[in-house]
């Protein structure tokens, strides 16, 4: 199919891509230019934010239109403005950052939202999608890592582990939170695309199991090739500190799992890497070959001035 990604030389883009050019899609990338495009794959040379530079879409037709890079609502209206609806189908990547704590988990696709999240952007480009008749299908998420990531998420726990410092955990450490690799978040994407039954669908889309921020320490030493024994674990009060400084850990700091179940049935998928498999897959091919001698611990501080120990 004619296929444009917004997007696509980054991190779930880059997985993505690599996977439509060897499914036989005819690819069309726009970018800013910033990395290299793989060969075969025309790219189209500008920014979204940009008016004058989406007119080089004007009057480009597409079967499929994968959006990757939007944020905000006015960021989707601006691509279809200038390409119409695509024939086949609209892929967007949201995020299951979009529900509301609750106390009853794992969020499912009907889940409350919040409508005071920092993805509320994406909550109403989905329900405008579904308003206008653009037939499409909804990724929402959690938290994605893998080879690539521009996120600090592995890479934070890695650092500290390394270089034998103070890992600052909120509360007992027993949140559960859930992560998925990006190599299973791309395969399920390109399934969707052939799928009738993801047709007006949003799914959830993360790893198949939760974790406690003690097992994400686990999985990350695992990944070093440490024992958690061996980790210099401090437990922080997460209550004492401001929203700005709770930030400083790079997960979200209460219970965050989703019910992966619709999309499993539908796609027929499901994911092929453990926690244990991912930590130790982005450690070894990507973490290992990108050190950097200059790593910034000074927020740590605040977490461990409001430690329990």
């Amino acid at each position: 199919m004619k296929t444009l990604v917004l997007g696509g030389t980054r991190f779930v883009g880059k997985s993505l891509v690599s996977r439509l050019a060897a499914n036989g899609h005819n690819l069309t990338l726009f970018t800013r230019g910033n990395r290299a495009v793989p060969d075969n794959v025309e790219h189209l040379k500008g920014d979204r934010k940009s008016t004058n530079d989406l007119k080089i879409l004007k009057n480009r037709r597409f079967d499929v239109i994968i959006d990757i890079s939007g944020r905000e609502l006015e960021d989707t209206q601006e691509i279809i403005a200038n390409t119409g609806f695509p024939t086949h189908r609209f892929v967007y990547v949201s995020s299951a950052g979009v529900y509301a704590d609750s106390n009853i988990l794992p969020h499912d696709e009907h889940s409350l939202i919040d409508p005071n999240s920092r993805h509320f952007g994406k909550v109403k480009t989905e329900k405008w999608l579904a308003n206008e008749g653009i037939p499409f299908t909804v990724f929402r998420p959690t938290y994605i890592y893998g080879a690539g990531n521009y996120n600090p998420i592995e890479k934070w726990f890695f650092d500290r582990i390394i270089n034998n410092r103070p890992v600052p955990i909120p509360g007992n450490g027993s949140w559960i939170t859930q992560l998925g690799h990006v190599s299973d978040l791309a395969e399920a994407m390109s399934i969707s695309i052939e799928r009738k039954a993801a047709n007006n669908k949003i799914y959830n889309c993360s790893g198949s199991k939760g974790s406690t921020f003690l097992g994400v320490v686990e999985a990350a030493a695992y990944a070093c090739g440490k024992n958690i024994d061996q980790i210099n674990i401090c437990f922080f009060n997460p209550a004492s500190l401001d929203p700005k400084a709770r930030k400083n850990f790079p997960l979200r700091i209460g219970h965050f799992l989703t019910d992966i179940t619709r999309i499993e049935r539908d796609l027929d998928w499901k994911p092929k890497y453990t926690l244990l498999e991912g930590f130790k897959d982005s450690y070894d091919n990507d973490y290992l070959l990108n050190q950097s001698d200059s790593i910034d611990f000074s927020s740590d501080q605040i977490l461990l001035d409001s430690s329990y120990n």
